[in-house]
C-alpha cells in the first residue's frame, strides 16, 4: 500500500503543477519598488547564504519530493546527478517506507550514490521516533534530517496517523539525541510564528515554512481515497481543511513580526514558480528557498540535464535581480523596498501586522 500511495503521489503532484501552471498566488502580492538608478554590477554580487551551519553558494535547495517506488527511482537519481553538478543541496522524500520495508532502499540510496560530496538531507515525519530518525539518517548517510509535520496530510488520509499529541515529544527528542542539524517543515500548509516559536522552545534552529499554493497533500490524498457517489460532504470537509493553509508570504511575515531569535534560521518553499519569488522569500526574511514541484517536473521530463539547466537559469536570474535591486548581497536585498498588497496583505492586516513598513526600508 504504501509504494502505490508514493506512485500515487508521483502522478498527482506532477498533475497539479500542470494545473497550477500560469496561476497566480502569494509571491505575486510581494512586487518591489522600482528605484531606476539602483542597480550594479551583476559580477558584485554575492549569492551566499547561510542556512543553519551549511554556507551556500547560491540560496536553493532542492526540497524533499518522493522515494520508496520504483517510479522514484530515475526521479531520484536525476534530482541527485542535478544536486552534485550545481552543488545545491537535496532532500529526500520520506524514508519512512524503506525503514518499513528495506527492499525499497535504494530508491533513496541512490541520492547519496550519486551525490557523494554533497549536502543531503534525510527526510521523516514528525510522528516517528529517535531511532527511527538515525535509521532514516544512516541509511542516506545525510548531513541533516528534515522533519516534516502533516497533520491535515494524515487527517485527509485514510491509513494516516491521528495521534497528534505526542509530536512535540518526539521531535524534542529527535532534536536534543541526533548528531545532525534538524530542519523542521510543514508539508505545503505553512508554519505560523506561534509554531515556530513552539519548534524554538523544543530546540529547534531551522524552519522551513512550506507554504500552500503548491503541490496540495490534503487534494492528492482525497483524489487517491475512493469515495462513494453520494460523497459531496466528503469532499466539502477536505475543502475546508486545505483552507486552514498559510501561504508561505503570510508565513514569513508572521514570523517578521513576531520576536526575532538571532539563532533562528528561516527557509521558505511552498508555490516557488520563478526566480524571482526567491528574492521575494529571501526579502521577507528567508535564508534559502525550495524548489519541489518544478523540480518534479522537469526530472521526470528532462532528467538530471533539464533539472541541472534549470537550477543554472534560477541561479543566474537571481543573480541578475539582485544586480538591478542594488544589492550585493542577502543583507542588502533585505533593505530593499516592498509593495505587499492583494491578499496576502489583507491578511496581514487581519492578524495586526503593518506590511507598509516594508515600503520604505532603503530609505536615503
Amino acid at each position: 500500500m504504501a509504494q502505490s500511495r508514493k506512485d500515487d503521489h508521483i502522478r498527482l503532484a506532477a498533475d497539479q503543477q500542470d494545473q497550477l501552471a500560469g496561476q497566480p498566488n502569494a509571491f505575486d502580492d510581494v512586487d518591489f519598488i522600482h528605484h531606476a538608478l539602483a542597480g550594479i554590477t551583476v559580477d558584485s554580487v554575492d549569492l551566499t547564504t547561510q542556512l543553519g551551519p551549511w554556507t551556500l553558494d547560491a540560496p536553493i535547495y532542492i526540497n524533499g519530493m518522493t522515494g520508496g517506488t520504483n517510479l522514484a527511482l530515475p526521479i531520484n537519481t536525476a534530482l541527485a546527478k542535478a544536486a552534485a553538478a550545481t552543488g545545491t543541496p537535496m532532500a529526500s522524500g520520506s524514508v519512512a517506507v524503506a525503514l518499513d520495508r528495506p527492499e525499497t532502499a535504494e530508491s533513496f540510496t541512490v541520492i547519496r550514490k550519486h551525490n557523494p560530496d554533497g549536502i543531503v538531507w534525510a527526510n521523516l515525519g514528525a510522528g516517528r521516533t529517535l531511532d527511527h530518525a538515525k535509521a532514516a539518517v544512516d541509511l542516506l548517510e545525510a548531513d541533516g534530517l528534515q522533519l516534516h509535520i502533516n497533520p491535515i496530510q494524515e487527517t485527509v488520509m485514510p491509513e494516516g496517523s491521528r495521534n497528534f499529541s505526542d509530536w512535540l515529544g518526539l521531535i524534542e527528542s529527535i532534536v536534543t539525541g541526533l548528531d545532525v542539524p534538524v530542519i523542521v517543515k510543514e508539508v505545503g500548509f505553512g508554519l505560523s510564528a506561534k509554531t515556530v516559536q513552539q519548534l524554538y522552545e523544543l530546540g529547534v534552529r531551522i524552519v522551513d515554512v512550506a507554504g500552500s499554493g503548491g503541490t496540495n497533500f490534503a487534494r492528492i490524498e482525497n483524489d487517491r481515497t475512493p469515495h462513494p457517489s453520494n460523497a459531496i460532504d466528503v469532499h466539502a470537509k477536505w475543502d475546508w481543511l486545505e483552507s486552514m493553509g498559510l501561504t508561505a508570504i503570510d508565513c514569513l511575515l508572521d514570523i517578521a513580526a513576531a520576536t526575532p531569535h538571532d539563532d533562528l534560521t528561516v527557509v521558505a518553499s511552498g508555490a516557488v514558480r520563478t526566480p524571482l519569488d526567491v528574492v521575494r522569500a529571501q526579502a521577507l526574511g528567508a535564508n534559502a528557498v525550495g524548489l519541489a514541484g518544478v523540480m518534479l517536473k522537469v526530472a521526470i521530463s528532462d532528467g538530471a540535464d533539464g533539472v541541472i539547466e534549470v537550477l543554472e537559469l534560477f541561479n543566474t536570474r537571481v543573480r541578475q535581480i539582485y544586480a538591478l535591486l542594488g544589492a550585493a548581497n542577502v543583507a542588502q536585498l533585505r533593505n530593499t523596498d516592498l509593495l505587499i498588497t492583494g491578499s496576502s496583505a489583507e491578511r496581514a492586516a487581519a492578524r495586526n501586522i503593518d506590511v507598509t513598513r516594508f515600503a520604505d526600508r532603503g530609505r536615503i
